[in-house]
């Protein structure tokens, strides 16, 4: 059971996470449940990491592995900038740059998976999945520029939607078409 969480449990989580995020962006959910998902992510994180260090060895999943590598820190430079803000702990506020971590996070997984898919389309020899990993990359992108020049809440969601939309479809192309 354990190991098919494993290899399922991205195509879940990734659009469960821009979900979360883009509702924080809109209003709908509080930053406080963003911080908390930021600590659990961080943990499934490191969890997932060590649990398939062995099975990510060589290929395509050796570059996803570094992207989880990368993206632990990535992940946890969020929560200290919740933390640094006072949203979750207003007694731990501090005169760190907040909005500097928590855009670390943000454009971090926004673009940290990009050249990973493109990594995985080079060594797909499947056409159609080759086309959906290119695809997810450049949504990971464009949203990412998308988000950056957002003049509005609405504009942001925008772009984190295009990125959802372009991971969720990598991540399902590599776990349900492989």
């Amino acid at each position: 059971m354990f190991r098919s969480l494993r290899e399922n449990g991205p195509a879940l989580l990734v659009p469960a996470a821009w979900s979360v995020v883009a509702a924080t962006v809109l209003g709908l959910v509080s930053t406080h449940a963003l911080f908390v998902a930021h600590v659990v992510m961080s943990v499934l994180l490191v969890a997932f990491v060590v649990a398939s260090w062995r099975d990510m060895a060589a290929g395509a999943l050796r570059t996803w592995k570094f992207v989880i590598v990368a993206g632990t820190p990535v992940t946890l430079a969020g929560v200290a900038g919740f933390l640094a803000r006072g949203d979750a702990v207003p007694a731990l506020a501090a005169a760190v740059p907040a909005d500097a971590l928590l855009a670390v996070a943000f454009y971090g997984w926004l673009l940290l998976p990009a050249p990973a898919f493109v990594d995985t389309g080079r060594r797909d020899p499947n056409t159609a999945r080759r086309a959906v990993y290119y695809v997810a990359a450049a949504c990971s992108v464009a949203g990412a520029g998308v988000a950056l020049v957002a003049t509005s809440p609405t504009q942001v969601v925008a772009g984190v939607a295009l990125v959802a939309v372009g991971q969720t479809a990598g991540i399902l192309a590599a776990t349900l078409l492989y």
